[in-house]
């Protein structure tokens, strides 16, 4: 992970270096806070660990995982601002709308959105795979992944949500971008099939939605040092949750079979998946 982690710093940082070019400095410089202001980098390790263990070009892998690092930087940023959750912390410091301002906050989001897709094709890729990952990237983020997501979690709130309904949501806003993690990991590789592609993704599925569940469950039960942000905002905004829901205990027990079936998707595959193992039981065991 510290390995990983180091290397997504230096491809996020090379890419938001401020060229000779015209165009605003403080724009960059806020786009740098959003996006190199510490975090689990949990989407880049995925990219990371599905390709190398299926022998992606790394240099492919260094510019998939900066696009959706870039992606889920954008979506913090807009989601934290005032017309949005309102938050004031993230990562333990200002949010980006605090620390420059709001119009600025706004074109950060923008601006990273479209570097995202720039970024992806920074490879020697086919343009075949190129046209895949992109799709995929655009399908994750758009209105019928991470996007609408959010747009439903807005609409829910102060309402009662079944647990079919929850994890409907949640398949959106925070699965939908760990999904794709994974799979542009296996597309920048050049040997795979479609069997392979469904059992990663049926792997992603049960980690998104995990990390989903441990997020309800460390809004309730972390301090807001550990977590970096306000504890207790999902309660403070009367949204559904799976510890409301289900309760604080079988929440828990939830996120931890949500592991299992991933591992079990796993165990299908012919080749290395250790890693992938590991980082399935990161989602639940962390403490951010």
């Amino acid at each position: 992970m510290q390995q990983h982690q180091a290397q997504i710093e230096l491809a996020l940082d090379k890419r938001l270096t401020a060229q000779k070019q015209p165009g605003s400095q403080r724009l960059v410089e806020a786009m740098r806070y959003a996006t190199l202001g510490g975090g689990k980098r949990l989407r880049a390790l995925l990219v990371y660990a599905t390709g190398e263990a299926m022998g992606a070009n790394p240099v492919a892998l260094d510019a998939a995982a900066a696009a959706v690092e870039m992606i889920h930087a954008y979506s913090l940023v807009h989601d934290d601002m005032p017309i949005m959750d309102d938050d004031d912390l993230r990562r333990g410091r200002p949010t980006c709308h605090k620390a420059f301002d709001e119009a600025t906050a706004l074109l950060v989001g923008d601006a990273l959105q479209t570097m995202a897709f720039e970024t992806l094709c920074d490879n020697s890729l086919t343009a075949a795979q190129q046209v895949l990952m992109i799709k995929r990237l655009a399908q994750a983020s758009g209105a019928f992944g991470m996007a609408g997501g959010q747009a439903v979690d807005l609409e829910s709130v102060g309402k009662k949500l079944d647990l079919n309904a929850l994890q409907s949501m949640h398949k959106l806003k925070t699965g939908a971008l760990i999904r794709a993690s994974v799979l542009l990991g296996a597309l920048a590789a050049s040997d795979y099939d479609d069997e392979t592609l469904q059992r990663l993704e049926r792997y992603a599925d049960c980690i998104g939605l995990a990390f989903q569940v441990q997020d309800d469950v460390l809004d309730v039960i972390a301090d807001t040092e550990t977590l970096g942000k306000a504890q207790g905002a999902d309660i403070a905004l009367n949204k559904p949750t799976y510890p409301a829901l289900l309760g604080l205990e079988k929440a828990q027990q939830k996120a931890v079979a949500l592991v299992e079936k991933a591992l079990g998707q796993l165990a299908e595959l012919d080749f290395d998946t250790q890693v992938l193992a590991a980082l399935a039981q990161f989602v639940v065991k962390r403490s951010h």
